[in-house]
């Protein structure tokens, strides 16, 4: 493994929450050039400039976010085998944290999928039926034939995914990973290649109106038009950094929150910049502005209002420890 994929892997574990503080699935943190933020459709007044900073978007130096997923260590093999052979993802090389334990990596797109064993103390599980609760509820992959992963989830023992027609030229099926967790198979025949390359974040909120702004004034994403996904029965409203897109709808008020089964990750070039924007906003913080002991990763780890853990990462920065590149043991 060359030294720059071992950079990038330290971040992945910090997301996954196996660090117990943040974890992160482990995450080839790839330094690329970011998206340019949206044109704004007006400018700002002095005041409205005054009252807040910009958004946190020109520090992103990845073309993409990325994703994690947390399960119970006795799930691990039955993931593994969903997210590699049935959902076909590239794997990548993962990181050992000793003790038999892996942070396990896929590649999608210049982002990663990320699964890490072992739950988070001090998050909320709510999985369930899609919006059984508040938080990341599904996580979209894209796929130009139908028959193609209809017959790999059928070869490993899982039901043929009821795939309906989405008026917008797509069919689209929900189906459970091993853990419990929504996946919604996209398929799009005939798409340019970019398309597969793209993952979609389906948040269920509380508060539309604080979530929007949220994901569109401080994190910076490029806010879409609505879309209403017959699938998912809900309206989206989409928010997009590159090959990775975070749709977010409400059902209603009062519903028990996930705050540990997914998380979302961002590879930035100065997590104190973002740590400082992030105060003048009053975002919660999960885990503090922090070196990581003994490598060059620097993060800081916030929440969006309904508790999802929006995780920021620098690598080559901080840590010490002689520059050393390989993950930690253990939690």
């Amino acid at each position: 493994m060359t030294s720059s994929i071992r950079i990038c892997s330290i971040a992945a574990l910090l997301a996954s929450g196996i660090l117990l503080t943040p974890v992160t699935p482990d995450g080839a943190l790839r330094a690329q050039a970011p998206t340019a933020p949206p044109a704004a459709a007006a400018a700002p007044s002095p005041a409205a400039s005054a009252a807040a900073p910009a958004s946190v978007r020109a520090l992103f130096s990845q073309g993409s976010m990325n994703v994690y997923r947390r399960f119970t260590v006795d799930q691990r093999p039955k993931m593994v085998e969903f997210y590699e052979k049935a959902l076909a993802l590239r794997p990548l090389q993962p990181i050992n944290l000793g003790g038999g334990a892996q942070m396990i990596l896929f590649g999608i797109g210049t982002g990663q999928i990320k699964l890490a064993t072992g739950l988070k103390e001090g998050r909320q599980y709510t999985l369930g039926e899609l919006n059984a609760g508040t938080g990341i509820r599904v996580i979209t992959l894209f796929y130009p034939d139908e028959a193609g992963v209809t017959s790999r989830l059928q070869a490993f023992g899982y039901p043929a995914p009821a795939f309906k027609d989405t008026g917008s030229g797509t069919r689209a099926a929900l189906v459970k990973d091993p853990g419990g967790f929504w996946i919604q198979l996209i398929v799009a025949p005939n798409a340019p290649a970019a398309q597969y390359a793209s993952v979609e974040v389906g948040i269920n909120v509380s508060d539309l109106a604080k979530s929007r702004s949220f994901y569109r004034e401080f994190v910076g994403l490029d806010e879409l038009p609505a879309v209403k996904d017959a699938v998912l029965g809900v309206t989206k409203y989409p928010y997009r950094h590159g090959e990775t897109t975070i749709n977010v709808w409400s059902v209603g008020k009062g519903l028990p929150a996930d705050t540990g089964s997914a998380g979302i990750q961002y590879v930035v070039s100065n997590v104190d910049a973002v740590d400082a924007n992030a105060k003048t906003r009053n975002v919660a913080v999960e885990t503090p502005l922090s070196n990581m002991a003994g490598f060059s990763l620097r993060t800081v780890w916030l929440n969006d209002p309904d508790g999802v853990t929006n995780y920021f990462a620098q690598v080559g920065a901080g840590g010490g420890g002689g520059g050393r590149r390989t993950a930690p043991n253990s939690q």
